[in-house]
């Protein structure tokens, strides 16, 4: 005969990896999303993955400065010049590229660029793309606009 007073051994197994699921999604949702950005910001986007380029060029921070707002005024749109922080942000196609310019000495300049998409995920050939025209700039010592 059925046992029908029983019920199923199923259902308590399926609330508790229901909450476990539950539980899980929500850490995810919490964890990730804040990050800051090289301009002391911070905005939606994954932390987990790499986004940012560092280069250190043996030439004085102003002429880096100007090569960076050079590069990026030619391939995009620069909406943002932080002077205080050596930043300058700009819009590449549809990319958020931030430079940050900060002297290490007289002589040696380091060089932090960090490209997002929309979403918040990161575009290293980009990053790379930007940080090779800013070198190739430097070399040649003309202006990017000039060049084009």
């Amino acid at each position: 005969m059925l046992d029908a007073t029983r019920g199923s051994d199923c259902i308590p197994a399926m609330r508790i990896n229901s909450f476990i699921f539950l539980v899980v999604s929500t850490l995810a949702l919490v964890v990730t999303g804040c990050v800051s950005t090289i301009d002391g910001r911070k905005e939606v986007a994954n932390p987990v993955v790499k986004d940012r380029i560092v280069r250190v060029y043996e030439r004085p921070a102003l002429e880096c400065w100007a090569a960076a707002k050079d590069v990026l005024a030619v391939n995009g749109t620069v909406f943002s010049e932080d002077v205080m922080q050596s930043t300058v942000s700009a819009r590449v196609d549809t990319r958020t590229v931030r430079v940050k310019v900060e002297e290490m000495d007289k002589k040696m300049t380091r060089l932090t660029v960090q490209v997002r998409t929309r979403f918040g995920n990161s575009d290293l050939d980009l990053a790379g793309e930007m940080d090779k025209q800013i070198a190739l700039q430097l070399a040649s010592g003309q202006s990017a606009k000039r060049a084009k």
